[in-house]
């Protein structure tokens, strides 16, 4: 039986909010119209326009209204930033500039910072092969300085959760129970999801981290790359992602391993 993918943010994002231990590490996500968009800036002052169906971050767009600066308005797509006077000569802009498919807006959540540039977290959680969820793998995701996706695809970045967290969390212990509940709410996420979606094997959950240490859930990727893991010191991560991922059939017992990283 093949594994399931699932491209649609919109379907994960419901599937998330039907299990109440997850509500509150969804952000608001609605689809996108000038009235959504004018509504969560009000709210939020920062947003994300992302496709209903995308990867690597292609097509992302982050957008603020900046109530002290002489432009309200300001949003950048890729490495082009654009600022505008009003409302409407910048969602007109935004039209023009996104890709010709459906969007979401999704709340902006502030992503803590190493050396200047953001991060985020990617946690992997896999049927290992007892069929029971487990949570294989945490790698962080450093932004190009000059982009606002994290992706590897796009610059971002590998690195390890305790270099990117230890000049956050300098406690060692309050980092092992930060990682013990991550790999937690990975597991949640994954069951939750395949409540809906049965057939589901793998999940890669980005994760943001506020300035409060909260976990949001950015995304969830139910075609995750294994290969980005191989980017950790710990190589036997990697060999455990690997093993689980041949085990229920995403690669052929016999296929040797590439040696480069995959995006």
């Amino acid at each position: 039986m093949a594994i399931q993918r699932v491209r649609s943010k919109q379907a994960k994002t419901e599937a998330l909010l039907a299990d109440i231990r997850l509500r509150e590490h969804v952000p608001e996500t609605m689809p996108m119209s000038r009235d959504s968009v004018r509504d969560m800036l009000e709210r939020y002052g920062m947003i994300y326009a992302k496709p209903v169906n995308g990867t690597f971050g292609r097509g992302v767009i982050r957008i603020e209204k900046d109530p002290e600066g002489p432009n309200l308005y300001r949003f950048q797509a890729g490495d082009r930033k654009y600022e505008f006077a009003t409302f409407e000569q910048m969602f007109e802009k935004l039209l023009a500039v996104k890709r010709k498919k459906s969007y979401l807006v999704q709340q902006g959540i502030e992503l803590l910072k190493h050396n200047g540039r953001r991060f985020d977290l990617r946690v992997m959680v896999q049927h290992n092969p007892r069929g029971r969820w487990e949570s294989t793998g945490i790698i962080g995701r450093l932004a190009h300085p000059g982009r606002i996706v994290t992706n590897y695809h796009s610059g971002g970045t590998p690195m390890p959760l305790e270099e990117l967290l230890g000049e956050h969390i300098n406690d060692e212990a309050s980092l092992r129970s930060f990682a013990r509940n991550l790999r937690a709410l990975g597991e949640n996420i994954a069951g939750a999801l395949a409540k809906k979606f049965p057939r589901l094997k793998e999940i890669g959950v980005d994760v943001a981290v506020d300035a409060d240490f909260k976990p949001w859930i950015l995304e969830v990727n139910t075609l995750p790359d294994p290969f980005i893991f191989r980017k950790l010191p710990d190589r036997a991560v990697f060999r455990r992602i690997y093993a689980y991922a041949v085990a229920y059939g995403r690669f052929p017992r016999t296929r040797r391993l590439r040696r480069r990283a995959r995006t």
